[in-house]
């Protein structure tokens, strides 16, 4: 559904209760190679299966990678924090 020029952040939640966070195009197709492909990331292959549990538009691939980085930066807890908010928020 999305299209090449729509971007997203994301954060996967692992087997291991790790998170992991990513950026793509499309959010289906990614969560789908994490659990069934190689094309999963490293990380994640060894944590299956991984269901998502964040996600935010990005307006391009720059933007998505800052805001990857960013996530990436917070600790766990607060990423949890995050994650707790935006569930509220539905």
């Amino acid at each position: 559904m999305s299209t090449s020029n729509n971007w997203y952040v994301y954060i996967l939640s692992c087997a291991d209760n790790s998170l992991y966070t990513g950026i793509t195009t499309d959010l289906e197709r990614r969560v789908l190679e994490h659990n069934d492909s190689k094309k999963g990331a490293k990380y994640t292959r060894a944590r299956r299966p991984v269901k998502l549990v964040y996600s935010e538009p990005a307006i391009d691939r720059s933007t998505a990678t800052r805001r990857e980085a960013a996530l990436k930066s917070l600790t766990s807890d607060k990423k949890r924090e995050l994650i707790v908010q935006a569930e509220t928020a539905k």
